[in-house]
């Protein structure tokens, strides 16, 4: 069994709802309803703002944790030292499997999420706002969004906003990894250590955080510090945006103020009342016990206590009747396919601790568990970005997490429970099965002026490939919205000038399809402005 979760799951909440505020009335804000749920907005200075960003202990939540305060102070410190504007980046790729939380911020409350972008970039004097994204749900409300507000990348506009579409896999989701994609190179890590407040896009000093972090200032800057800390703990206060999956009956995102208890919200999710384990942020986090979980509060510090971690606020239960290292195993193999080839500990470490795992698994004996760990330690803190690191941190935490599982592999050849398959994966294919939003252009090759160069195939080579004779083929090259960008450049780069795009036909281009509606279905929030 694997089910892999839809782009807007159920959203339930935990007390009084601040993120997810107006979600009972609508299946998506937009500008009026935002307003009207929300109120307005005043923009703040700098030093305010960051200040606000310290009073409420506003840290990032794509997993880092990288307090915001300190990163705006970065940005504006770096951007008046060298004289330049700096950029706002809202990084919405949220490309693990078990993760959906910025997902159905940005395709139910995009606004929110605006305001908070919005709001630094005034602090900061930027006039470049940028929104990645993963998926065509997340495209389509973030387009709309920025229609709604008036804003577009057209120049002479006091501040121009476009959407960059990312590829939905782990490794496209780092922070380097979405400024190289914003700069039009491939949304995978550059391999060297930039900060993105000295260098980002276009080489700006740039804000770069995670959707949910812009929405948590934003409702911080409307009700204040003092309001904002009555909910949740003293020292980590507001509330936090869980994806609940798993072994559960009801996969769910949840909105929940710091300190509540881990088990109340497993309990909401239908989770085992015994789990034999948690996974606690998401595939590059640590695996907890039941014990472990009855002492838990959802926060940081109490997950860290007990060996787990928030990171990006995925949490995954796994229940008696499956082999924990068999489901271990599966997001080991996700996790070595996901590598971005571009250094020995990740294109040739992760394969090698997956198939490590494996030989445990199948007989291997003590000398296959010992080759597994020294692998698992020869990969930490030596990859070009920090995949290895997490996935090999997924490693250990397995290993030392189920050493009753371990014993019974190693010494007696297995535990005798099947592999479920319950924690979510996508399925064979989702790269080629995810859709792209047309753009209504397609690209035209004159074959009497090509000379078969090859430079358009190394630009965009989803669109066009080089047959046996070196020449571009292009069979039904419609571009997509987000590969506009990379396809003017292949058409300016072309050294016999032989690329075009024009714009198709009403008749013959593609109409959308349901896959490309905002959630619930609702065809007019797109066009009308309606929620």
């Amino acid at each position: 069994m694997n089910t892999p979760l839809p782009d807007v799951p159920e959203v339930r909440v935990v007390g009084l709802p601040q993120l997810t505020q107006g979600f009972d009335l609508v299946e998506r804000l937009d500008l009026p309803m935002h307003l009207k749920v929300h109120g307005p907005l005043e923009p703040m200075t700098g030093e305010r703002l960051a200040q606000l960003a310290d009073d409420i202990s506003l840290r990032g939540r794509g997993g880092a944790g990288f307090p915001f305060g300190q990163k705006l102070r970065a940005v504006a410190k770096s951007a008046i030292r060298r004289g330049v504007r700096p950029v706002v980046v809202i990084n919405g790729s949220e490309g693990e499997p078990a993760c959906r939380k910025d997902t159905v911020l940005l395709n139910r409350a995009p606004h929110l999420i605006l305001d908070g972008a919005l709001l630094a970039a005034e602090a900061l004097g930027a006039r470049t706002l940028v929104v990645a994204v993963t998926r065509n749900s997340t495209e389509v409300s973030m387009r709309a969004a920025l229609a709604e507000r008036g804003l577009s990348d057209r120049r002479g506009q006091a501040l121009r906003a476009r959407v960059v579409r990312t590829p939905e896999r782990m490794v496209s989701g780092e922070a380097s990894s979405v400024i190289r994609a914003v700069n039009g190179g491939p949304a995978l890590p550059p391999g060297r250590r930039e900060r993105a407040s000295d260098t980002g896009v276009g080489g700006a000093p740039t804000l770069l955080s995670n959707a949910e972090t812009f929405a948590q200032l934003a409702i911080g800057a409307r009700i204040g510090a003092r309001r904002y800390g009555h909910t949740g703990l003293d020292t980590e206060p507001g509330t936090v945006m869980l994806t609940i999956s798993g072994a559960v009956a009801r996969p769910m995102v949840v909105e929940v103020p710091t300190g509540v208890p881990l088990r109340y919200v497993l309990q909401l999710a239908g989770a085992p009342p015994l789990p034999q384990g948690v996974l606690t942020g998401g595939y590059h986090g640590n695996w907890i016990d039941s014990v472990a979980v009855h002492e838990s509060l959802v926060s940081r510090e109490s997950l860290a206590s007990v060996g787990g971690s928030l990171g990006a606020g995925a949490i995954l239960p796994i229940g008696p009747e499956t082999c924990p290292l068999g489901e271990a195993l599966r997001v080991a193999n996700w996790l070595a396919a996901e590598t971005a080839g571009q250094c020995g500990p990740c294109k040739l470490g992760l394969p090698a601790a997956a198939g490590g795992l494996s030989d445990v698994m199948n007989g291997g004996g003590p000398a296959a568990l010992e080759a597994l760990r020294e692998v698992t330690q020869a990969v930490k803190g030596r990859g070009a970005c920090k995949h290895p690191d997490g996935s090999a941190r997924f490693f250990a935490s397995t290993l030392s997490a189920f050493t009753d599982d371990l014993a019974a592999h190693v010494l007696h050849g297995g535990c005798g429970r099947e592999t479920t398959g319950v924690l979510p994966l996508p399925l064979p294919g989702y790269e080629e099965a995810e859709e792209s939003i047309p753009s209504g252009e397609k690209v035209f090759i004159d074959w009497t002026l090509c000379q078969g160069h090859g430079l358009c195939a190394d630009i965009i080579p989803e669109l066009i490939r080089l047959n046996p004779d070196g020449y571009p083929s292009v069979a039904d090259a419609v571009v997509p919205i987000h590969m506009q960008g990379r396809a003017q450049r292949a058409v300016r780069r072309c050294p016999a000038l032989a690329m075009r795009i024009e714009q198709m036909p009403a008749e013959r281009a593609p109409a959308p399809s349901g896959r490309r509606e905002l959630p619930g279905g609702n065809r007019k929030a797109l066009g009308s402005g309606r929620g």
